[in-house]
């Protein structure tokens, strides 16, 4: 630290041969100029050490600088883009197209679900998510209608990072992403094995579309689905504006909470729960989604 100082004292200090000939009066107003650059410098230098040194404190937060900033990041892209244009998809598409579209997709995210099953040895939850599918493919007019849910087979809630987590991966410290929001390391491979199990993902090789055409139905897909989650979700959000004081430890400890819930299928060990914030429901051990 002392050498870093004493160089950017010098680099402060040091006077080109131009400047030899000045006045003595310029030259004293360029050294004290100098002299306030330099503690500015050294001001703004002790304050970012400091807030490095903040940052480290919590072991499953070493990244919060960077995560603090994609979260702002996210909540303004959220604000100027994404929040308007949902609110805008929910005044203009009736409520049964709208129950259509999000019916539709989950349809197809059931494919992963099964899977997820399998991979997690849930062998009976396998048969019904597989069921479900197909009758609500078939039936159910492509999944647009949910019919399987009026013959008793409920939607489970799935991913590859519960796969992971079940197999024995550790989540890793908290990471926000850019577009994604809260997730962790493992929370990766997560997304990148159900983008795998996704079908929308493929359809460039299906016959007769190219590769220009299948890239604009795979993004025009997800977009859709986005803003339609998006607008699902427009009155969940008043609970984090609302109840949290720090948006930031709110949604961090959220999306922790929520993961466990659901990597233990809703049965939270007893030490587990202990460990949890006083935000978290004990009444609802469904823990709010962040995004």
């Amino acid at each position: 630290m002392r050498r870093l100082l004493d160089g950017i004292a010098q680099l402060w200090y040091v006077t080109p041969k131009s400047t030899r000939n000045k006045n003595n009066s310029e030259l004293k107003g360029n050294v004290m100029q100098k002299k306030k650059l330099l503690k500015l410098g050294c001001l703004v230098l002790f304050g970012i050490l400091g807030g490095c040194a903040t940052i480290a404190n919590d072991p499953m937060d070493p990244y919060e600088g960077w995560n603090r900033g994609a979260q702002t990041f996210n909540d303004n892209f959220d604000k100027y883009a994404m929040k308007p244009v949902a609110e805008g998809y929910q005044w203009i598409m009736p409520s049964f197209a709208d129950r259509g579209v999000t019916n539709f997709f989950s349809n197809l995210s059931d494919i992963g679900v099964t899977l997820n099953d399998l991979f997690q040895f849930k062998i009976s939850q396998t048969g019904m998510d597989g069921s479900r599918f197909i009758v609500n493919t078939i039936a159910g007019v492509g999944g647009l209608i949910d019919v399987a849910e009026m013959i008793d087979l409920p939607k489970h809630d799935e991913d590859f990072d519960q796969t992971l987590g079940v197999w024995g991966v550790p989540t890793g410290p908290y990471l926000v992403l850019p577009f994604f929001g809260p997730s962790s390391p493992r929370g990766v491979g997560g997304l990148i094995g159900d983008a795998a199990m996704n079908p929308i993902t493929y359809v460039r090789y299906f016959p007769g579309i190219d590769n220009g055409l299948g890239a604009a139905i795979t993004g025009g897909a997800a977009t859709l689905n986005a803003i339609d989650q998006r607008a699902d979700n427009l009155s969940s959000e008043k609970i984090v504006t609302e109840a949290a004081i720090d948006r930031y430890s709110f949604l961090k400890s959220a999306y922790f909470q929520h993961r466990h819930y659901l990597i233990h299928d809703g049965n939270v060990p007893e030490e587990e729960l202990m460990q949890e914030d006083e935000e978290f429901n004990k009444d609802n051990l469904a823990p709010v989604k962040p995004y």
